[in-house]
């Protein structure tokens, strides 16, 4: 690993290039050896890492990247099939999320690219998020002025506008959380930031109902556009808690960039160099480390595209299904992702991997349990807290664990490429998923999405006794 980046990965996760060459067995007293390893931080200090500015910044700033997703595609999806939208053209719309799955194509420019005044008031990081969340907010007002059952493809271009700049805070606030702390804070980070992401959901998905709701006018019809128009005003306006953080934040510490003599040089700096840099530090190590990205929320992911099917064949009523999955689930979820920023913290990143991904393949099995149950409410709320319990350890391991691969110098472009490669196997396998449901039934399908497990508690094993070697 290089000197540069040795600064922002924890101990425990730094690159194999940094390892010395190891000691002969038994040339090292134990006393000197235990001397040597970190001290392990106190309780109350740990748990003091959240009440840090940078932790309370996070907190505000995850709401607003998570606020615009269901807005662009599940609460978007109710709007339009109560405006009489066909469900096939709804289906294809949902390619509009796709815009998450390849922003690492320009976070090259993110990371690199200064703007026009903006960059020199607010600095590189800053004043992408300020640019983002404005495109966000635009896209929301549009879509808030046009009514889909009267002009479709307004409501379309306006939710890709909402996507791209969503995506496009995502590349920018990445580099802003992993920039603005030291390694072992960065799980703190992600917990918080996981927090207000979450906040921000229960608000765009339950909230944008419960305001359009409110707003319709007693007795009049059933669709009612005037009452969408004012709950997308006010989730345009939500997006103002980010903006506020933005502007009240301190810039990062700028880093250095080379000055590109022509196009061709700063197009290898922007586009090359990043990922160059990382095949450098991990060499043929770098194979399996994108092979665990790929992989890791492999069981969650195919299950959960038939989770909302699942819930409907067993006669869960949509009131169950909200309060239980939609508010309950996402506080176990918040839960999750606290204890698991804290376990980070106190027992190393790898290990709470490991334990995020026990968990997760577990918890569908109980859904397996929970077919073969029919309509049980006190089994639905058992699953579902459990299950949410295991993904928010497992998002805040893996949130730390890839912030600790990036390099400080390319950490946009290389956040972007992971995040995104941890969604395009598992999304490609998921659209199988109604197939083999349909031949097989809900509980060889649950047990067969557990069992994806399997090659992630493989690969965690292969990467940690990888880690091991190379801090010999």
């Amino acid at each position: 690993m290089s000197d540069h980046f040795a600064g922002t990965a924890p101990a425990a996760l730094s690159g194999p290039g940094a390892a010395a060459a190891p000691a002969p067995r038994g040339a090292e007293p134990a006393a000197d050896t235990a001397a040597r390893r970190p001290p392990r931080m106190p309780w109350r200090q740990t748990l003091r890492v959240y009440r840090e500015p940078a932790s309370l910044r996070m907190l505000t700033l995850g709401f607003s990247a998570g606020l615009p997703l269901l807005l662009v595609l599940g609460t978007l999806s109710f709007w339009l099939r109560e405006a009489g939208i066909d469900r096939t053209t709804i289906g294809y719309l949902s390619w509009v999320g796709l815009a998450y799955a390849f922003k690492w194509v320009w976070s090259p420019l993110v990371d690199r690219m200064p703007l026009p005044l903006l960059t020199r008031w607010l600095g590189r990081r800053r004043s992408w998020l300020l640019l983002a969340q404005a495109m966000v907010m635009a896209g929301l007002v549009g879509m808030a002025f046009n009514d889909p059952q009267q002009a479709l493809t307004p409501v379309v271009w306006c939710a890709l506008a909402v996507a791209f700049g969503s995506a496009t805070q995502d590349i920018a606030l990445d580099a802003f959380r992993i920039e603005s702390a030291d390694a072992d804070r960065q799980a703190a980070l992600a917990a918080t930031y996981q927090t207000g992401y979450r906040l921000a959901m229960i608000w765009a998905g339950a909230g944008v109902l419960w305001l359009a709701a409110r707003a319709e006018m007693a007795g009049g019809a059933l669709y009612q556009p005037g009452a969408w128009k004012l709950a997308y005003l006010a989730m345009a306006a939500s997006m103002l808690v980010g903006v506020a953080t933005v502007l009240l934040s301190r810039e990062p510490a700028p880093r250095a960039l080379a000055p590109a003599r022509n196009a061709a040089e700063w197009l290898r700096g922007a586009l090359v160099d990043p990922f160059a840099d990382f095949i450098a530090r991990y060499r043929w190590q770098a194979v399996l480390i994108l092979a665990l990205i790929a992989v890791y929320r492999i069981s969650d992911v195919v299950m959960g595209i038939m989770a909302n099917p699942f819930y409907v064949d067993m006669g869960y009523t949509k009131d169950e299904v909200a309060a239980v999955t939609k508010v309950f689930g996402v506080v176990m979820t918040l839960l999750g992702a606290f204890i698991g920023g804290v376990l980070s913290m106190r027992l190393g990143v790898l290990r709470v991997l490991m334990l995020g991904a026990v968990l997760s393949a577990a918890s569908n099995l109980l859904f397996a349990w929970l077919g073969t149950r029919g309509h049980d409410l006190g089994g639905l709320v058992f699953v579902v807290s459990a299950d949410n319990l295991a993904g928010g350890i497992a998002s805040a391991a893996f949130i730390a664990y890839l912030s600790s691969l990036t390099n400080v110098q390319y950490s946009a472009t290389q956040y972007a490429l992971f995040s995104s490669m941890m969604l395009l196997a598992p999304k490609w396998i998921a659209g199988f998923s109604g197939r083999f449901v349909d031949a097989h039934g809900y509980t060889e399908f649950f047990t067969g999405t557990a069992l994806l497990g399997l090659p992630v508690l493989i690969l965690v094993a292969l990467v940690s006794r990888m880690k091991t070697r190379s801090s010999a």
